[in-house]
């Protein structure tokens, strides 16, 4: 009789990653989805079983998150700051990683020491001070001038998103520039081109991927930022964006009990974020693994 083997140590491995992903995607998708059936209920379909399935759609529920609760406008907040600081960002990172790793100056190493150390510091943990400084040059405004500029400026807002994600950034691009052959840039050199050029047509096209990565990941920082924009924008009353706009919807249904309209402010702050993740999963994937392929 031939003895029966046992279950390997490799498929026991692969069936406990099987069931821990399944997990995953359940404890990920449930509340997702929960949130989605719940902006389309009607509010009295809140008081009974709250896994029920909606009787209907009722739409109503984003017309009135959209108008009334003004989430349209904090929307449009959010884009138009979200878009500015990422064009900041953008102009003044991708040319300082290029510079960095690429050519030897003084100071060099400075840079890169200064940009490594600022990996380290939690954003979070220094609002107080910036709007502290922002508070004293309104007022230093105001006195020679007659007015603020400072606070509650959605330039301003984006100008520190942008400020504060340079380190993560500057880091990320100059690693991936560092991994692109020379000879390209040679060749243009020979061809005539300036550094301007080479920079912009043939070593930006090479670093797409990276550029992606780095423009999806600030995307999402910039858009669900809640404190940062909730300490500087804190007096102008239609110029906050959606996550504090969100705050306040959340804080005014509750009370009165309107929670198919609260459910339908949070797909629509979650919406933009899912539709551009779902189009450009592919690219973030390329993005992060690329740059420790080449050698």
């Amino acid at each position: 009789m031939k003895q029966k083997k046992g279950v390997s140590t490799d498929t026991l491995f692969k069936i406990f990653v099987y069931v821990a992903l399944i997990t995953l995607a359940v404890l990920i998708l449930v509340p997702v989805a929960w949130v989605f059936l719940a902006s389309i209920k009607q509010n009295s379909e809140f008081y009974g079983n709250p896994w029920a399935l909606p009787a209907g759609f009722y739409w109503q529920n984003f017309v009135d998150a959209w108008n009334a609760a003004s989430m349209g406008s904090y929307m449009l907040n959010s884009v138009l700051v979200t878009a500015l600081a990422l064009l900041i960002l953008l102009v003044v990172a991708l040319p300082a990683a290029y510079c960095l790793s690429r050519f030897h100056f003084r100071g060099r190493k400075l840079l890169n020491t200064c940009f490594m150390a600022g990996l380290f510091i939690n954003v979070n943990y220094i609002v107080v001070p910036i709007f502290l400084m922002l508070r004293d040059w309104d007022s230093w405004l105001n006195y020679f001038f007659g007015s603020t500029l400072l606070l509650n400026n959605l330039f301003v807002l984006a100008l520190v998103y942008a400020s504060t994600s340079l380190p993560f950034t500057i880091y990320l691009l100059s690693g991936y520039f560092a991994t692109l052959p020379v000879d390209f840039e040679e060749a243009a050199y020979i061809d005539g081109a300036g550094y301007g050029t080479t920079m912009l047509r043939v070593i930006f096209p090479m670093a797409q991927p990276s550029i992606i990565t780095i423009i999806l990941f600030n995307f999402l920082s910039f858009w669900n930022e809640y404190i940062i924009s909730m300490t500087l924008m804190s007096s102008a009353r239609g110029q906050k964006t959606l996550p504090v706009g969100l705050l306040n919807l959340m804080q005014a249904q509750q009370s009165a009990a309107q929670y198919g309209i609260l459910y339908a402010g949070l797909v629509l702050v979650m919406l933009p974020t899912l539709v551009l993740y779902i189009c450009v999963q592919k690219k973030l994937t390329q993005g992060m693994t690329v740059g420790g392929l080449k050698g």
